[in-house]
């Protein structure tokens, strides 16, 4: 990303997120053409970003949606995706976003359960409508990631084990109002090899075949997302390698493949810029604290994760520093014992690799306003959100003073 970043930060303030436009595009077709010569789409999750001009600029390159609230899916539909691109998962779905979703005639609705199965069945009953759907598959396979990304093993919450899965399809496929087009299968995020991927795909796909020999046809093969990505000196998977091992699983198989990146895509094309306010010392201590805080970007408080941090055009010794924010919380930090050199007020600090679970995870605790977002295109700048304001907070509650 090259940005004059005293500009950016002089004409649309701090905090903010910075989303370099070029970077999303080139991931995005290095993805499409690593499945190039194969009936593939490429469905961006948008939970990863979900600011809609994110979601625009890929649906121009021809993405479609994963999403997991029918809020996303409205994004998606906003955005410009097209409703044959875009699937509803999720594993808790209330009955009016299952009937919107269905009345929205999306590809199709992804099942985590036989609970949510029936449903689904019932909701498309009552609207006198046929239901697409998908099931998400439980491989039981160690992702070997954070075990809060985790999401393909029986202790788990999400998706169902092969036999129930097997049970469920022969269901749906007797139904009058369900059409089981599709399977799934995700095993976590921030994977960084190729073996569980390659394992889970395997037994997904037996299991297709499995459902053909009792003429139950399979359309679409949704591999989920999960690809890693460099945050600190990680050794990431290339998207040629992962396309093959997926290749390999399905031969013979005459489906549409379908893979669901969103940290891929998005993660490092975003930076977080604060601004320092002071620095302070307690004994042998030092702290950085910044205008930034938790409530903006929270991956380091939720699962202790790296992001790498520097000051913007500041030399001189660096020594450790935790970089903390201002948020009546001690986790409120975005770094501990951050190497950086003597740092005054109004000096800016980055945050890299922002782009991905970054402003969509944000809050308003401590009734502090989001931050603005701003994308980088071909040279120039542009506000993609304006910065909140309190009575942004406060509109949906005045009303009942």
């Amino acid at each position: 990303m090259i940005l004059d970043t005293q500009t950016l930060v002089k004409k649309y303030g701090t905090p903010l997120y910075v989303y370099d436009f070029d970077y999303i595009e080139n991931r995005y077709m290095t993805l499409k053409e690593a499945f190039a010569g194969k009936k593939s789409m490429i469905n961006y999750a948008v939970k990863a970003n979900s600011n809609l001009s994110v979601i625009a600029h890929l649906a121009k390159l021809g993405a479609g949606a994963d999403c997991v609230s029918i809020g996303e899916v409205n994004r998606a539909l906003t955005a410009g995706v097209d409703k044959y691109k875009i699937i509803f998962s999720g594993v808790g779905k209330r009955d009016d976003e299952i009937r919107e979703a269905i009345q929205k005639d999306i590809l199709m609705l992804n099942l985590e359960s036989e609970a949510e199965m029936k449903r689904v069945e019932l909701v498309a009953k009552e609207l006198g409508k046929e239901a697409r759907i998908s099931i998400r598959v439980n491989p039981n396979i160690d992702p070997q990631t954070h075990p809060y990304i985790s999401t393909g093993l029986h202790e788990n919450k999400f998706g169902v084990e092969i036999d129930m899965a097997k049970r469920m399809y022969i269901y749906a496929n007797k139904s009058e109002f369900l059409n089981p087009v599709g399977i799934h299968f995700h095993i976590g995020s921030q994977l960084t090899k190729l073996e569980p991927i390659a394992e889970a795909a395997t037994i997904v796909a037996d299991l297709v075949r499995s459902l053909k020999a009792i003429k139950i046809e399979i359309k679409f093969f949704d591999v989920g997302g999960g690809i890693g990505v460099v945050y600190d000196e990680e050794v990431t998977i290339s998207p040629s390698a992962y396309a093959q091992v997926i290749f390999q699983a399905t031969k013979g198989l005459d489906v549409t493949l379908l893979c669901e990146p969103g940290r891929y895509v998005v993660a490092n094309a975003g930076a977080f810029f604060t601004r320092v306010l002071y620095e302070k010392n307690n004994g042998s201590k030092r702290f950085v604290i910044v205008d930034g805080g938790m409530n903006d970007l929270i991956r380091p408080s939720l699962y202790n994760a790296y992001h790498k941090i520097e000051a913007v055009g500041i030399e001189g010794e660096k020594t450790p520093a935790d970089v903390v924010g201002p948020v009546c919380e001690s986790g409120d930090f975005f770094g501990k014992d951050v190497p950086l050199p003597p740092l005054s007020h109004n000096d800016i600090v980055v945050v890299h690799s922002a782009g991905a679970y970054g402003f969509t995870m944000a809050s308003n605790y401590n009734t502090r306003a989001k931050p603005a977002e701003v994308a980088l295109w071909r040279g120039k700048d542009r506000l993609i959100r304006k910065r909140e304001t309190y009575e942004d907070q406060v509109r949906l509650e005045m009303d009942y003073l």
